[in-house]
């Protein structure tokens, strides 16, 4: 049985950013010492925007496939996550402001906007799309909260959020965020006719000195019409620099 998202009572409308995505703050910490005690879904969003830097920290990494896999650095700093890649060298910037979210890429020497038209396009074949690493979704504005629900034990907010009417892939994007951390557990992304195209889940965490952090981060990759996942990857974070 496929899952399926009800639309009908989502407002649609153009969002302010120009960066559409279904990902999580991947790398972030899972216990920012934050407490959300909000009751609207604005509020909600506006808490966990920017806790993926609230404490900075580089870490070692990598996205792991079957067919291969990809280390890289994650730097999170002043309201950036920089995904650093290497051999050939390349750095991808999620820059996140109260208002809006911007996703650069620095190669050859230049850092320039990602184009709209690249965002589904694969990073280095690793099965994650520049548009996986944007945040974007989570500033469309008017989101419905749909009540709470348990992830992996914990306790969270379940908010549903409609993707602009030129997004091309998705339109809607479920998030469950973590009442009392405001970490983002679970995001499902589902196509036009609400047919799951996309889910990523914390699989484990881990502490590393004080802080609570990814260990493991599932990725997988759906047929409209089939709950089976066609592809799956892993973003895992090995440790500390």
């Amino acid at each position: 049985m496929h899952s399926t998202v009800a639309r009908h009572h989502l407002p649609a409308y153009r969002a302010s950013v120009t960066i559409r995505s279904v990902f999580l703050s991947v790398m972030i910490l899972l216990s920012g010492g934050m407490i959300i005690r909000a009751q609207n879904a604005e509020d909600i969003l506006q808490a966990a925007r920017l806790t993926p830097t609230l404490r900075p920290a580089i870490l070692n990494a990598r996205i792991r496939s079957e067919e291969k896999t990809s280390p890289l650095k994650l730097s999170l700093k002043d309201h950036v996550i920089s995904y650093e890649f290497s051999d050939p060298a390349q750095v991808i910037l999620l820059k996140l402001n109260p208002e809006n979210t911007r996703l650069l890429e620095k190669k050859d020497g230049k850092t320039l906007p990602v184009a709209p038209s690249h965002l589904h396009d694969q990073v280095r074949d690793t099965g994650v799309s520049y548009q996986d690493l944007s945040l974007g979704f989570l500033y469309w504005p008017r989101p419905v909260l749909q009540g709470e629900e348990t992830v992996k034990t914990r306790s969270c907010w379940k908010i549903d959020l409609q993707a602009p009417s030129d997004e091309p892939l998705y339109g809607v994007a479920r998030v469950w965020i973590d009442k009392e951390s405001g970490a983002i557990l679970r995001i499902e992304g589902y196509d036009k006719k609400g047919l799951l195209l996309r889910r990523f889940e914390i699989v484990s965490a881990q502490k590393l000195d004080d802080l609570w952090m990814l260990r493991q981060m599932r990725i997988e990759r759906f047929t409209p019409g089939n709950s089976s996942p066609t592809s799956r990857c892993y973003l895992e974070v090995i440790g500390k620099e």
